[in-house]
C-alpha cells in the first residue's frame, strides 16, 4: 500500500470536492487518492486548527507536510502571516495549489523532502505530522524543526495518544518548552516554544 508521504504515479486519480466548516468559516477543499485524509478534514487537524491561538500568529508560518492544504489555508485566511506550505507528495502539492486558488488566499506552496528546500526561519511551524513515517523519522522532523524556527518560535503539532503522544511530549522537552494546549478524544495539541538559548 502506498503512503501519502510517497509519490505513486500509478495510483488512479479521483478528485473530490469537499465543503468544510472550520469555526464558522466555509472552505472548499479538493482531495484525491494518495493524499492524507482524502475523505475530508480529519478530526486531528480540525482539533489543531480550532485550538490554535490564531490571534497571536504573525510573521512567517510553515505548514509542514501540508497535504492538500487545510492548515496553511486556514492560517492565511485568518492572519496576515506569510504562509509557506511544503510536502514531498506531488499530488498533494497540486491539490494544495488548487485549494489556495479556490479559497483566495496568498500562500507559497513548494515541494520539499523534509526541510530540504526550506531556506527561511519561521515564527511558527504548524503540522499534523506524518506518523506513518515511523518514530525515528518523526522525532527527526520534530527535532529539526527548531533549526527553522526563530528564537522563541513555536512548533504546533497534533498527535493521538495511541500514536505516542505522551512519549513524543517527553522527547520534545529536550528541545522546547512544551505545553499541552488541548486534549480532544485522544488527540493532543502540543505547543513547543524554542528557547532563545538553543
Amino acid at each position: 500500500m502506498a503512503h501519502y508521504f510517497e509519490n505513486d504515479d500509478t495510483l488512479k486519480s479521483a478528485i473530490h470536492q469537499k465543503e468544510v466548516i472550520i469555526k464558522n468559516q466555509r472552505f472548499t477543499f479538493y482531495t484525491d487518492n494518495g493524499v492524507f485524509s482524502k475523505k475530508g478534514l480529519d478530526f486531528g487537524t480540525r482539533t489543531l486548527l480550532e485550538t490554535l491561538d490564531i490571534d497571536r500568529i504573525t510573521g512567517k508560518v510553515l505548514d509542514f507536510g501540508c497535504g492538500y492544504g487545510p492548515i496553511g489555508i486556514y492560517v492565511a485566511q485568518n492572519t496576515n502571516a506569510e504562509v509557506h506550505m511544503i510536502d514531498v507528495n506531488r499530488r498533494s502539492l497540486e491539490l494544495a495549489r488548487k485549494n489556495v486558488s479556490t479559497n483566495h488566499v496568498n500562500v507559497q506552496v513548494y515541494e520539499s523532502n523534509l526541510y530540504e528546500n526550506v531556506k527561511d526561519k519561521f515564527d511558527f511551524i504548524i503540522s499534523n505530522p506524518p506518523i506513518r513515517v515511523g518514530k525515528k523519522m518523526l522525532y527527526q522532523i520534530l527535532e529539526d524543526a527548531k533549526e527553522h524556527l526563530k528564537s522563541n518560535g513555536e512548533l504546533w503539532i497534533v498527535i493521538h495518544k495511541d500514536q505516542g503522544a505522551k512519549t513524543t511530549i517527553e522527547f520534545l522537552r529536550q528541545f522546547y518548552t512544551v505545553e499541552i494546549k488541548n486534549k480532544n478524544k485522544g488527540f493532543y495539541v502540543i505547543r513547543g516554544t524554542k528557547n532563545g538559548i538553543i
